[in-house]
């Protein structure tokens, strides 16, 4: 099941991100011991809409789009509990930084990234970015 959404055309680097941690279960393991967290990602068009999608770098190693569920499966779990990692950008922002046109540090410097919890946390998300930039057509 794709991940893309046609409101948001960076979206599909989410399929490429997922493609590539399923395509070797070696690195999947080093991905989630390197991440240890689950990385939800708020995007917001153009047109003002967002959605989520996030990356479980704690347990699974998987990308879903929405909000990670709880344990118990019951709704959405609440930032800082389980994901302590929120990261909200632009679409357009996101598929600069996924192509590797930006840095996620000068999109924080310049206040077109913010993120919610640990920010320590979230710089170990670029090495996946990075995996999954020869894999997405942007």
């Amino acid at each position: 099941m794709s991940l893309k959404s046609d409101s948001f055309p960076s979206s599909v680097a989410f399929d490429a991100i997922s493609s590539s941690l399923q395509s070797d279960a070696a690195e999947r393991k080093d991905a989630v011991k390197k991440g240890n967290a689950v990385f939800a990602f708020t995007l917001k068009n153009k047109e003002g809409q967002t959605e989520t999608w996030y990356i479980d770098l704690k347990e699974k190693g998987e990308v879903a789009k929405g909000e990670p569920a709880k344990a118990d499966g019951e709704g959405p779990i609440q930032p800082f509990v389980k994901h302590p990692v929120t990261l909200s950008l632009s679409d357009e922002d996101f598929g600069k930084l996924v192509s590797g046109k930006t840095q996620a540090q000068r999109l924080f410097m310049s206040g077109k990234l913010k993120v919610k919890g640990d920010v320590m946390k979230a710089t170990k998300m670029e090495p996946v970015l990075k995996k999954a930039q020869t894999n997405a057509k942007l």
